[in-house]
């Protein structure tokens, strides 16, 4: 099983920008060191009191340049607000610098709120998201290509440089409600999956209906299933309870209050229940939090819990967001990391 971090770069209240990417790098440099697989970056965008990782490609070129065998993906690129020219161009590049260690995770998020920033309409974030993936794997894979959309046009286009990677880095797809994952089995790519505003034990049935769809449209092999969850080690049953709590309960607050403000808003659907969603995240317990939510404990109680879930939904590997609501303190993020690369992992990869 693949094992690798999820980074926001967090900048919370009374953090300063600088000091947001300073400790985020170390942390990374930790990472390269302790022997983590892969450091995933998220798109963030205004988020003043939360992230600085606006430009998850510039990051990853600064992480290419500073590491030599961990991997870097990117969870997600955000693919209807991109120019899809200008992203290709810049993965690209970005595979070559780390000589092939680019994974390149895409999504569309499920914010309106960054759409409103930047001036895309969300409701025709789906259609976006479908023109720029073709136009990605297009500009990768061919000499020259055209393209005519609804959205993007182009023609007799030769992008340079071609990826490092043959045929391109690795494609993973984030799901963002749960009609996405046979939508993105039926296209043949892994799959990432979450719980911030679900429960895990709700994936199950969501990822069966993902397998099927890979079956029923003629892939070889099987679908490949990466699941992000809140992670924390600690040395003790009693520090890896208390240690995370303030942060990961403030994070569900806030989060439950961002889904609510995005509950009726243009482009989302009532198949994803927001309002319901952000009723109960508001009202979760610290207790449901870690029987339905997180992977916290000893390395001991991690372990059981990463081959359990492993059993259960067949997975390839996770993204742990080790700093949850970017609350934790920073010598504890890092002693949980490395509890998590020294204590943990040499478990539960096959």
């Amino acid at each position: 099983m693949e094992i690798g971090m999820f980074h926001e770069f967090q900048c919370p209240p009374g953090h300063s920008e600088e000091r947001a990417f300073a400790e985020s790098f170390e942390q990374v440099d930790a990472a390269e060191r302790w022997g983590l697989d892969c450091m995933w970056l998220a798109e963030l965008h205004v988020a003043p009191t939360r992230s600085v990782a606006s430009a998850p490609l510039a990051i990853a070129s600064a992480i290419a340049a500073r590491t030599s065998r961990m991997k870097i993906g990117i969870a997600v690129q955000v693919l209807p607000l991109c120019h899809p020219l200008r992203v290709a161009e810049e993965a690209a590049t970005v595979d070559h610098i780390s000589h092939g260690r680019l994974i390149f995770g895409v999504g569309r998020s499920g914010f309106p709120r960054t759409y409103q920033a930047y001036g895309v309409p969300y409701a025709e974030s789906q259609e976006r998201f479908a023109e720029v993936l073709e136009i990605i794997r297009r500009a990768w894979t061919q000499a020259k290509f055209s393209f005519e959309g609804k959205y993007h046009r182009f023609s007799d286009v030769h992008l340079v440089p071609k990826p490092w990677q043959k045929p391109h880095p690795p494609i993973r797809i984030a799901a963002t409600s749960p009609d996405s994952y046979a939508r993105i089995g039926q296209l043949g790519f892994p799959i990432f999956v979450a719980v911030r505003l679900g429960v895990l034990s709700e994936l199950a049935p969501l990822i069966a209906e993902y397998h099927r769809a890979w079956r029923d449209a003629g892939h070889p092999g099987r679908g490949e299933i990466y699941l992000r969850v809140p992670v924390y080690v600690a040395e003790t049953e009693e520090r890896a309870y208390q240690e995370p709590r303030a942060s990961i309960m403030q994070f569900y607050q806030e989060m439950a209050a961002i889904i609510a403000a995005s509950a009726d808003a243009a482009g989302t659907r009532a198949i994803e229940n927001r309002a319901g969603r952000a009723e109960r995240l508001s009202s979760v317990s610290y207790d449901e939090a870690l029987r339905e939510k997180l992977i916290v404990g000893t390395p001991d109680h991690v372990v059981t819990r990463l081959k359990a879930l492993q059993a259960e939904l067949g997975l390839d590997g996770i993204l742990a967001e080790m700093n949850c609501g970017a609350q934790i303190p920073h010598a504890q993020v890092m002693r949980s990391l490395e509890l998590l690369c020294k204590e943990v992992m040499p478990h539960v990869r096959n």
